[in-house]
């Protein structure tokens, strides 16, 4: 995968959470704040607890730090993946933010 490839897609998994944020407040009551500085999201639920998705330009990789521990995804042709077999971004983002919002969220890119 090229730099330009990498962040192309990158960049669409941040969007992506940041869409799903707005549909998350506009459906629920979840109140989950979003906020975007270059290429790191961070997540702030309502109990103070963080969810911080980031990009690593030079691995190739979209890291992700919750409650329950970090996380590093690699692009396998045709989604995120963890480098040690924790399955899926999204999926994982999914389980980490209804843990720490205490209700059921869903992202999805």
């Amino acid at each position: 995968m090229t730099d330009l490839e990498f962040l192309d897609r990158a960049e669409a998994a941040l969007n992506a959470i940041e869409m799903a944020c707005d549909r998350i407040n506009e459906d629920t009551d979840a109140d989950v704040d979003n906020q975007r500085t270059g290429g790191m999201v961070t997540l702030v639920f309502a109990n103070r607890s963080q969810i911080v998705v980031n990009l690593q330009k030079p691995l190739h990789e979209i890291w992700m730090a919750a409650r329950s521990g970090g996380y590093h995804y690699k692009w396998d042709g045709q989604a995120w993946v963890d480098t040690k077999g924790q399955g899926e971004l999204f999926t994982q983002l999914t389980r980490c933010a209804s843990e720490q919002a205490g209700q059921a969220l869903r992202f999805s890119s």
